[in-house]
């Protein structure tokens, strides 16, 4: 009986009782921001920075015109996942699936895909930016001893999708020009969250079917984004620029499932120097949730899997807020293109590389997500990867 537990993509992140595994609220990680440690609240200059600061596409190059990014397949995952998922669906017996279970006890593993296809572009009057978005996150987490009859899989888990447009404005000032943007995304999504005991883990042909009879809730959401970049002396070659970001206000609590967003403050700042013999060089560091607004879910189980109980506790950790990153473009020609990103996000070192040939581009990147409560968390080396066409 081999049990399948990640083709159908419809599971997500986990928090237990035992053991907490939470990260923060985000809707599409793109991996040209992600290799620079997730700093781009004041840096911009791409269709995803709606996800970040909409004020952002008022930095896309006029020069051009307007961009199309299409059939863009994304694909993003622990390392380790894969033994994971084989050794979960290999287990046939109590004995083996409780083997498995202590075997990856408070380890957690994530499984994501994702396609933003979006069309953007910065006239002379303003820019503006309108996109799909196509997403699911899988998460598991395993206890060996989680209830009386031997051990539990948790997740919380996400399938989702929705429209997102944007539009910014740039006003020069005597002392610099700002930036304003404003972002609508209405997003609906369907959740999974909960536990399978033992004798389900056994029993099940399908895991992930098993876990959506048990578990499937519907919702969606409607939030307003709010951003300002500004630029203050200009006409240096440090090219400095501050940013600030109101994110996913509005009803974004998705019927309080799995997959809600907060709102959220963020600020950032970022030079882009003027170096020889480079392309383009950019420096950014960010702060985000401001006012910690991200909270954290634990679970009380039956010996069923089932949630009797759950409280959301608030996080403050700072280092899961900080991100700090550096891109090096080296080339950018009509037909080729590339950029090498580093930085560090939640503490831990991001790296990306971004190409793109003719119409064909490939970003890759890693970065780690730090799961828990803050005082204990777990490292999660994750690995993603973007192939999309584009121009």
């Amino acid at each position: 009986m081999k049990k399948k537990i990640i083709l159908s993509a419809l599971l997500g992140a986990t928090t237990s009782l035992m053991a907490l595994g939470a990260e923060q609220a985000s809707l599409y990680k793109d991996p040209r921001i992600m290799g620079m440690g997730g700093a781009n609240i004041a840096v911009g200059g791409y269709s995803g920075s709606v996800f970040s600061n909409p004020a952002g596409l008022a930095s896309i190059n006029k020069k051009n015109g307007y961009i199309v990014d299409i059939l863009g397949f994304g694909l993003n995952g622990s390392s380790g996942f894969g033994d994971f998922a084989t050794d979960i669906g290999d287990a046939e017996t109590d004995d083996e699936m409780t083997a498995v279970l202590e075997k990856y006890a408070g380890e957690h593993f994530h499984i994501g895909t994702d396609n933003y296809s979006a069309i953007s572009h910065n006239g002379d009057l303003f820019a503006w930016s309108v996109g799909l978005l196509a997403a699911s996150d899988v998460n598991f987490e395993a206890h060996p001893n989680g209830s009386t009859n031997g051990g539990l899989l948790e997740t919380t888990s996400r399938v989702y999708g929705g429209v997102i447009v944007g539009a910014a404005k740039e006003y020069s000032t005597q002392i610099g020009h700002v930036d304003v943007g404003v972002g609508l995304k209405f997003i609906t999504q369907k959740s999974y969250e909960g536990a399978l005991g033992l004798s389900e883990l056994v029993n099940s042909d399908d895991i992930a079917q098993t876990l959506q009879d048990k578990y499937e809730k519907e919702s969606s959401g409607f939030g307003l984004d709010l951003g300002v970049t500004y630029h203050p002396f200009e006409n240096t070659i440090w090219h400095p620029a501050v940013g600030l970001s109101v994110l996913n206000i509005g009803a974004m609590s998705m019927d309080d499932n799995f997959g809600q967003q907060p709102t959220t403050v963020n600020i950032g700042a970022s030079i882009t120097p003027e170096v020889k013999y480079i392309d383009k060089l950019v420096l950014a560091i960010d702060y985000v949730d401001l006012f910690n607004e991200n909270s954290i879910r634990i679970y009380n189980y039956n010996d069923d899997g089932e949630i009797v109980t759950f409280s959301d506790y608030t996080d403050s950790d700072f280092i899961k807020r900080l991100r700090i990153g550096a891109g090096v473009g080296l080339i950018d020609t009509k037909y080729f293109s590339t950029q090498l990103n580093v930085g560090l996000y939640q503490g831990a070192y991001t790296a990306g590389l971004d190409m793109a040939l003719s119409i064909l581009k490939l970003n890759v990147a890693t970065y780690e997500e730090q799961v828990g409560t803050g005082s204990v968390d777990i490292a999660d080396r994750r690995y993603m990867a973007l192939l999309s066409i584009g121009w």
